[in-house]
Order: C-alpha cells, then structure tokens, then sequence
C-alpha cells in the first residue's frame, strides 16, 4: 500500500526531533493526586469513595455516570483528602476527588484472561469495566464505541498512530516500544467484529523506524497490517483518516460506523490489551513534554490525577520563564493560564514556548486569497464562515456548512492576514450547538 492521503491541509514544523529518541521514563506522581469526575465525552463518573477512605491502586473511586460514561480508577495506593471542584485544562471547575499518595502502591488483584475464551459481551465488559475511553483527545467511552447497531457493517478497524500534531511523540514511543501490545489489543477488537473486518495501523511516513517495528510485529498476522500515510497535519483527524484509507466521507450527521469503520488511537488500544489481557483497568498513560522552554523534552509514564507541575518538576524545570505553555499540541491544544491542572486519561502533552508569536500577530484585512479554503480538509470557506461568525449569524452559519469544522486549525495557520479564523469558528460551532441542545 502506498502513501495514502487526503485533501488540503498544512505542514507545520513538527519539532518531533526533540524527544523522539528518547525511551518512556517513569514518572513520580508525588504527594497529592487530583483524579477529575469528567474525563471523557458523556456524563460524568459518580464518586464511589467518601472523605477519608483508604484506597488502592486499580481500584474503583468513581462508577460511570451513565451508558456514555466511564469509571475512575486510582492509580495510587492513599487516602481520599476531598471530594471538591477542581479545574480542567480549559480553566472549568470540575468536580474531583483528591487522594494523598502513601507511597506504597499497593494494589488491588488483576484477573488476566484468554480473550479467545470470552465472548464478545464479556470482552466488551472487561473494557467498560476498564474505564477505556479514547485516549487521542476526545475520550469517547471505548466499549461504546465498539458496540455500533450493526457491527457487521464495520470493515475496517483503523489504528490511527499518525500523530500529526506538532511536538507530541508519545504514540511514537509506543510504536517503538510497545508493538505487541498494539497488535494483541487491535486483535482483540477484531473477534468483536466479522471475518471480512480488516484492522489497519496508520503510520506516517515520518516514522521509519515505527513503521519498520509495526510491520515486524504484524508478520503472519492474519487481518492485520500496516498503512503508510503522508505526512501531513491533521492526518491524524477521524475524518481525514478514513477518508485517506479507504476514501469514505463522513460529515457531522454521521458517525464513522455509518462509514464502516471504528477508528481508536495507539493508546486506547494498548489500553484494550491491558484491560481485557491483562485485567488492568486504565490509570496511566504516556506523555509527552516538549518545545524550546522545556528543559529536556521527553515522553513519561504518566499516573492519572498527576499534577501538570510535577510533571515540569521531573523534567528538570523551565529553560526559562515560558510565554506560553499549552496543554496538547501547538495545532489544538489549550493554553494554560497556570500548572495547577491534572492529568487525564485524555491528556496527551505540555508544549511550552519561551516566546508566543502569536501574541506579536497583528490580524489584517480579508485579501480573498483563497488559501483557507485550499487547505480546509472538510472543503470549507472559512474566510466566509468568520465573517458569518463574528455577526453571530447562526441560522446562515448552519447554512454555510460550519458544523462541518473540525477545529482543525489549518485555515489559521495558512493565512497571510493572520485573520482569527480557527478561534471565532470553533467559537460559533459551539454556540449553534449549544442552541440545538437546549431546543432538545
């Protein structure tokens, strides 16, 4: 199979070099955990501890909320301090419970199984149980995901390991070190699925020597194998991927099971193999630290509940003070206003700049050049749908096709007029959207 692709996009400095070489390290999550109530899409999970429980590691502190929902697990052996709101990422107050670290990690049993022995339910089961949720970014309950209507429609199993984000390494790494475990959990979700069902891991053709170690670890594999994708951000995105693979659309009414295809991210199904091989449930995953203020970029074995400043602490502090320091990649991350904010299953990088030149950025006057709508990879015009958003025009806004945005960030980065594209868009997808939600 050759480079596969999609259409428009960019191609950003991707600054991989700086820690892609190096392997995991293990992380100390110090004294004082804070594991967040929402770490996935869905309802939040309801705390299963009270004020002064002692717990253990693996253990249950929080049940799903809801069918779209997913438990919480400590990943420390402690006792809960509090049962208080917390702030995400994005600056919200969420509710949380915080454990003090005793130290030990002690931990609760894990019942490993033989997943040809279990039924599809009880595979299903094991990955509820788990807590698995997308761990690419949006944090979708997993064991939903894989239970579409009609799992006989879903053809293609895609392992998205391309990693187009700017800086992040951290799926990389697995690539590199953990190829069984991919393997085992891809195949996995395959006896979930039909014989005619396919699973393909999607590798950009940046990562030589990961393609090199995937193809190695799916030999004589039957179903399996390896797909070579340009490199090209936002390869990684949901949509630009299976269209890429097998050159199906899906729009914002659809789901990629109406496409035939379940699309997971490395980690999520190296999480699989761990909760339905392993009995593990999800409380750790690995992160990367990256850009030109941090000391020593790298990529760590993060425990969930992990404070963001513990982990700068362990990198060996700032080169200096940054300008901007943002949770995820440099395309769509979050800027944080300060580190107090832990890490969740869905947290996948701090980048952190000494200089923000976005700051420095004066925007200019639409020129009509086009060059947003040449690299939009949903075929937009996002010069159009800024003018429409920044009128808060919400009826012509869904006529022009904005809920289609993926919130890609390309039309932003492309244009000459630095123009706020990317931002008042995202903006007003997510007031249409909102609307909709209260009319229902």
């Amino acid at each position: 199979m050759g480079l596969l692709t999609f259409k428009g996009g960019v191609y950003p400095y991707d600054g991989k070099e700086l820690s892609a070489g190096k392997p995991i390290e293990k992380l100390d999550p110090g004294p004082e955990l804070v594991f967040l109530m929402s770490q996935h899409i869905g309802a939040p999970a309801k705390p299963a501890v009270e004020q002064g429980d002692r717990v253990l590691r693996g253990q249950m502190i929080a049940e799903a909320g809801g069918f779209v929902s997913a438990p919480v697990y400590s990943s420390v052996s402690g006792t809960v301090k509090a049962i208080e709101p917390r702030k995400n990422a994005m600056g919200r107050p969420t509710d949380a419970i915080i454990i003090e670290n005793d130290g030990k990690y002690e931990s609760v049993e894990f019942h490993p199984a033989d997943p040809e022995k279990l039924s599809r339910d009880q595979i299903l089961g094991r990955i509820r149980d788990a807590g698995v949720v997308g761990m690419g970014g949006a944090g979708f309950p997993t064991a939903v995901k894989l239970a579409p209507k009609d799992p006989s429609k879903i053809d293609h199993i895609l392992v998205n390991a391309s990693e187009c984000e700017p800086y992040l390494t951290s799926d990389y790494r697995c690539l590199m070190e953990e190829p069984e475990k991919i393997v085992a959990g891809l195949s996995v979700i395959l006896k979930l699925f039909g014989p005619s069902c396919k699973g393909i891991i999607c590798i950009e053709n940046n990562k030589p020597d990961a393609i090199e170690a995937m193809k190695k670890a799916t030999a004589g594999k039957d179903r399996i194998e390896v797909a070579v994708t340009k490199t090209k951000y936002p390869e990684g995105a949901e949509r630009s991927l299976i269209y890429a693979l097998t050159k199906r659309q899906v729009n914002s009414s659809m789901l990629p099971a109406d496409a035939g295809c379940v699309v997971d991210n490395v980690q999520t199904v190296i999480a699989v193999c761990e909760a339905v091989v392993e009995g593990k449930p999800c409380f750790e995953r690995v992160f990367t630290i990256s850009g030109d203020a941090a000391k020593d970029p790298k990529n760590f074995r993060v425990a969930v509940g992990t404070p963001y400043e513990k982990i700068v602490e362990a990198d060996g502090g700032f080169k200096a003070e940054p300008e901007k320091v943002i949770s995820g990649g440099p395309m769509m991350g979050f800027a944080l206003a300060d580190l107090d904010v832990p890490v969740t299953k869905t947290s996948g990088a701090l980048t952190c700049f000494l200089h923000d030149p976005i700051a420095d950025l004066d925007s200019g006057p639409c020129i009509r050049c086009g060059k947003c709508i040449e690299v939009c990879p949903q075929r937009l015009m996002p010069c159009r749908l800024l003018d429409i958003a920044l009128h808060n025009d919400m009826q012509k806004f869904e006529k022009a096709y904005g809920l289609e945005c993926v919130g890609c960030g390309c039309c932003s980065y492309n244009c000459p007029a630095r123009r706020p594209l990317a931002v008042n868009i995202n903006g007003m997808r997510g007031k249409v959207l909102a609307e909709r939600k209260k009319k229902k």
